[in-house]
């Protein structure tokens, strides 16, 4: 049940950093083992628990059964392991011995780890210590064999959706609705044979697009376009300059491997969400490296209705190394070695204003066309509903970024617009052409010292969900630095 790879062992004297609830609820694979680890969040199921210096934690969790299972956690994965039957990742019990850390007090005892926590300690550092990345193919002659056969296949089959690109507009876009989703999916299975899960996944959202309400004509030919310029753009691969090419290369859904110098930073964990997409789920982490003022995205993927394997709480700092993946634009990144546990400080990224974002925004599609959203943190910016949803406002200027959609009905909305109390905020997020998908928030002050902004959140229209309970209670209590996830 090992969780994540990586994380050097530290030396007994260097204090592993106490998380908070809102870190550790972050975690949860989904609502119910959220609720389920809540209920495990107090010393009542726990015995014979303790920690030590090197970020390891276990216990022993009464259960249903005879014997208790036994949980660790090695807390700079942070990785997990369990003796209960759940294929969720944490469990419910990890989740209970995080929360019961988070609380603090006598309940988690500083002390030695038993056997069972030990061996599997033990083996998990020295298999971290033992990998090496890269390594590079056994034959390469052979792996550049494959590389041209399945770039040849691209090929064909990004020939072959020109063509049904070119069929639609010779008939009309009208056509699009009537041959109804069975069409476009019958194309998207002919990408998957050319191996372009990329343009598979471009064709899935085309079938969608004239079910998607008014205006769906003109949202179709955008999307057509920038597939047509995804396919012209894999014909002339040969042409194109380094960076871009490797962009081509990922967007069409060919991997390739995290190279170049590895970053050491202090990286502050902005964010972490997941995406359903088909069978497998996607998780998106945010970094931003203090000294080095990068912003890092880590993709970790699950499948078959397991969690996926990379999780890290949001608001912790990392003294880690990362690499970067090759192609222009591109912020994906691999963790490479930590070399400290998570310690939960330190202020936002530095913001910029509204115009500030959009401009960065447009850089980056000169870099990559098909870049949905760009990462950005908004300084000084108020939650201020409008007759379409919510817009955040500059406090100092006039420019406003609509709230994308996808946030209006998630608890984020309510979160935020407890936070700022009607008054300025600093808030992380994704600015892209459907607006501000809002991620991460820090309390009014928390770059500067200012004083609150006063005053009282607007009404939300009446079309609007009522604030959520728990939501607008989580943030409280949230200091100055404290990072308030929004996802």
């Amino acid at each position: 049940m090992l969780l994540t790879d990586g994380g050097e062992p530290l030396g007994a004297a260097a204090p592993a950093a106490r998380w908070t609830v809102e870190q550790v609820l972050a975690l949860a694979p989904d609502d119910a083992s959220r609720k389920a680890g809540n209920k495990l969040g107090s010393a009542g199921p726990w015995s014979d628990t303790g920690g030590d210096g090197s970020g390891a934690v276990w216990g022993l969790c009464r259960g249903s059964g005879s014997k208790p299972y036994r949980t660790v956690i090695d807390t700079t994965g942070p990785a997990y392991k369990c003796s209960c039957p759940s294929r969720k990742f944490p469990c419910k019990h990890a989740l209970g011995l995080l929360l019961l850390l988070a609380s603090g007090g006598p309940a988690v005892p500083a002390g030695t780890p038993p056997d069972w926590a030990e061996e599997w300690l033990t083996g998990r550092r020295a298999r971290a210590k033992e990998e090496a990345p890269g390594g590079g193919p056994a034959d390469p002659e052979a792996a550049r064999r494959r590389a041209e056969r399945r770039a040849e296949r691209i090929g064909g089959g990004a020939q072959e959706l020109e063509q049904r690109l070119t069929d639609l507009l010779r008939g009309g876009l009208a056509a699009a609705e009537q041959s109804g989703y069975g069409l476009w999916e019958e194309t998207a299975a002919r990408m998957v044979d050319a191996q372009a899960p990329g343009l598979a996944g471009r064709v899935r959202e085309l079938g969608a697009i004239p079910a998607s309400g008014p205006g769906w004509p003109v949202r179709l030919l955008e999307e057509c376009a920038l597939l047509h310029l995804l396919d012209t753009a894999w014909l002339g691969i040969d042409r194109l300059p380094q960076p871009l090419a490797a962009t081509v290369r990922t967007r069409v859904g060919l991997t390739s491997a995290a190279e170049g110098p590895q970053v050491r930073d202090h990286w502050l964990v902005l964010a972490q969400y997941d995406t359903p997409e088909g069978k497998i789920v996607t998780r998106r982490v945010w970094l931003y490296g203090r000294e080095s003022g990068r912003t890092a995205l880590l993709l970790s993927f699950g499948a078959a209705g397991r969690s996926p394997a990379l999780a890290l709480p949001v608001g912790v700092t990392l003294d880690a190394g990362v690499t970067h993946f090759p192609g222009s634009g591109q912020l994906r990144a691999e963790l490479g070695e930590q070399f400290g546990p998570p310690v939960p400080t330190g202020p936002p990224p530095p913001g910029v204003t509204v115009g500030g974002a959009i401009a960065a925004y447009g850089r980056a599609l000169g870099d990559d066309p098909w870049l949905e959203s760009w990462p950005v943190t908004l300084s000084d910016v108020i939650p201020v509903p409008s007759a379409d949803g919510w817009q955040l406002v500059d406090a100092e200027g006039d420019d406003a970024l609509p709230v994308a959609a996808a946030a209006l009905s998630r608890p984020a909305l309510w979160k935020l617009v407890a936070l700022s109390g009607g008054g300025p905020v600093t808030v992380f997020g994704e600015c892209g052409h459907r607006g501000f998908d809002p991620l991460a928030a820090w309390s009014p002050g928390s770059e500067d010292g200012r004083e609150d902004g006063g005053g009282s959140a607007s009404a939300a229209p009446s079309s609007h969900k009522r604030p959520d309970a728990a939501a607008v209670s989580a943030v409280s209590a949230v200091s100055a630095a404290e990072t308030v996830p929004l996802i």
